[in-house]
């Protein structure tokens, strides 16, 4: 069965690309204090991608938008000296997109490695972030490196690559944006560990907004309390809410020098809604909560 354990995660301020990072290589010590990405711990959540790593397991974070997963993710390769492969799922996105496909080089046909078959062959944590947006397809050649077999068939090539021993898989979604058409099946989401991710304690969220916006932490807490406070209206006029990030672009919005009330229309009104009356509606709550 898939194993969930909850934790409150930090913003994730990595964007995943529709490529891949390459960062490190195969047998690269740990990388030093100064080359990883900042990451608050709050849980268990580090110990336990540690351990899946360690004992071959292929990882699932759970969370909305902007709550720490993918910078979580960045954090945990970084620490193991593992080269990362982010790849930022979408409805065109297909399995050659991950495997690889044949282009003409030089007026020759070539074979390129998609992202999926680099990090298996290097040994690298493969990061898919959105799985749910991406093709059925993509998810069938999941399978095979999921369960005890951890192979990689690439029908075009006729090879079946081994996946070594320091090769992960790490898979996400918000599971806000689910719906009938776009959900991980039963059989696919059962080969995971399962982290749920949340927005972080607000204490723990305002020491992240502190430390990655450079604006004191005093001044960090009313936008913290004002992101819990328009998080309540979720499903009613927001179908998204603040994330860590938006508040950390605020916070580095003020921290440059701009005034509250505009860092707050641009990073935190403006981004969540084109509705005319709801946009209203948010400003009357900053102006309850800001003053």
């Amino acid at each position: 069965m898939t194993q969930a354990l909850q934790t409150n995660g930090r913003a994730a301020m990595g964007h995943a690309s529709g490529g891949a990072t390459d960062e490190g290589a195969r047998g690269a010590a740990p990388a030093s204090r100064q080359d990883v990405p900042y990451y608050r711990t709050v849980a268990n959540e580090c110990a336990v991608f540690e351990t899946a790593h360690r004992l071959r397991l292929p990882l699932l974070l759970k969370g909305p938008t902007g709550c720490g997963k993918t910078r979580f993710v960045a954090h945990m390769a970084a620490r193991l000296g593992r080269p990362l492969f982010t790849v930022a799922c979408h409805d065109d996105l297909t399995a050659a997109d991950l495997t690889g496909r044949y282009l003409l080089k030089g007026g020759q046909t070539e074979w390129f490695d998609g992202p999926l078959t680099r990090a298996v062959r290097m040994g690298g944590i493969c990061y898919l972030d959105e799985i749910v947006e991406a093709r059925k397809d993509v998810t069938v050649i999941l399978h095979p490196l999921t369960d005890d077999r951890r192979i990689l068939p690439l029908e075009r090539t006729g090879e079946t690559l081994e996946a070594p021993d320091d090769f992960m898989l790490v898979v996400s979604y918000n599971p806000g944006y689910q719906n009938i058409l776009k959900s991980l099946k039963p059989s696919t989401r059962q080969r995971f560990l399962a982290l749920e991710f949340d927005f972080p304690p607000p204490e723990v969220e305002a020491e992240i907004v502190a430390a990655e916006s450079g604006l004191e932490l005093e001044r960090c807490k009313p936008l913290v309390q004002l992101a819990r406070r328009l998080r309540t209206l979720e499903g009613q006029d927001l179908e998204e809410v603040v994330s860590t990030r938006l508040l950390v672009y605020c916070a580095s919005l003020i921290a440059a020098g701009m005034a509250w009330d505009l860092a707050v229309r641009a990073a935190i009104v403006e981004p969540l809604t084109d509705d005319a009356d709801v946009k209203q509606g948010l400003v009357d709550v900053v102006d309850a909560v800001l003053g």
